[in-house]
């Protein structure tokens, strides 16, 4: 069973930069597809990036050249690097298993805030 926790997220000024950590159990990162995803209040929940067992990575063209994800095999981690932070991108930021089509396994949840 993949339990997933999120962690690192906060208050930043514009333009600062944040990582936000997502630590797995049950499974190793490199045998995962995984992504990040941000929601807005009242909104659906929308994927902006994600990385596949293989490494290779997809990106929403809302965060490409300002966000980036990576997995650490070794800690059982993966990562999202945010870069130029803006307030729109203030949300709430949950990693996910990717599985075919689905997303089964969830964290809770970090709170951004650009301000």
């Amino acid at each position: 069973h993949v339990q997933l926790v999120e962690s690192g997220g906060g208050l930043v000024q514009p333009g600062g930069s944040l990582r936000l950590s997502c630590s797995v159990s049950g499974y190793t990162v490199s045998s995962l597809c995984m992504a990040w995803l941000r929601q807005y209040p009242g909104k659906r929940r929308e994927v902006i990036l994600s990385i596949d067992r293989a490494g290779r990575t997809s990106y929403s063209e809302f965060v490409k050249g300002r966000f980036t994800i990576s997995k650490d095999n070794s800690k059982y981690t993966a990562y999202l690097q945010m870069n130029s932070l803006k307030p729109e991108d203030t949300a709430l930021y949950y990693c996910a298993r990717i599985l075919g089509v689905g997303y089964p396994n969830w964290g809770q949840g970090t709170q951004v805030t650009v301000s």
